[in-house]
């Protein structure tokens, strides 16, 4: 195993491996742990910590990354989903800011202090603790769109816009949602490899927000 470690390239930075071994180490812990044991989080916490113990990254690898580096980018998650209500009512209801933690497990409030800026709180995967800041909505078109990010001096630096789509007596949404991890390049790098759990949470989110509007809920 040493020999073969000696000939893979160490293209993750130390920051990263710190963050893949506490990643891994969290994963591990959380598939072990439930009642009804998960494959794919054991799998997932596996690499994490031969990642973090190895300095090699498989994905860096694929794409010919020999070296660790420290640029930032964006993570990014895009999802559509049909709902079987009009579209000015599904509008009407996202649009009332407050109202998301009701389908969104992992928001825990939303304060609106005016009719663009609203105080957001959400916890983190596993309940490791809560992420708080500020956001403005940029882009409005009644019925139509709604934009927003996060305000300078926020924990997470965070985007997003739902498109509203007549789709004939119902309504398809197109939601995108792009943001920084916190944690500078090791945050982004942990949020890189767990972006399918991410992108399963915001689906959850929506599917939430589905199932809640489509019940007789009365506004």
């Amino acid at each position: 195993m040493r020999k073969l470690l000696q000939h893979l390239y160490t293209n993750v930075s130390p920051a990263e491996r710190g963050a893949s071994l506490l990643a891994g180490a969290y994963f591990l812990y959380d598939a072990l742990g439930k009642e009804k044991k998960s494959g794919i989080e054991a799998v997932l916490a596996g690499y994490l910590l031969y990642r973090g113990i190895s300095g090699n990254c498989f994905v860096y690898n694929a794409i010919g990354k020999t070296k660790p580096d420290n640029r930032s980018r964006n993570v990014n998650i895009q999802l559509k989903m049909f709902v079987d209500k009009p579209r000015e009512e599904v509008y009407t209801f996202w649009r009332n800011l407050e109202n998301l933690p009701l389908f969104m497990e992992h928001l825990e409030s939303v304060e609106s202090l005016n009719d663009s800026i609203s105080v957001w709180e959400a916890s983190l995967p596993g309940h490791v603790g809560t992420l708080r800041w500020k956001s403005e909505i940029v882009k409005e078109r009644p019925f139509e769109l709604l934009g927003w990010q996060s305000l300078p001096g926020s924990s997470i630096e965070n985007a997003g816009k739902v498109e509203f789509l007549d789709a004939g007596e119902g309504t398809e949404l197109h939601v995108v949602i792009s943001y920084h991890a916190p944690g500078g390049i090791a945050g982004e790098s942990a949020a890189r490899l767990f972006n399918p759990v991410f992108e399963d949470m915001v689906e959850e989110d929506v599917r939430n927000f589905k199932w809640f509007i489509e019940r007789d809920y009365t506004f």
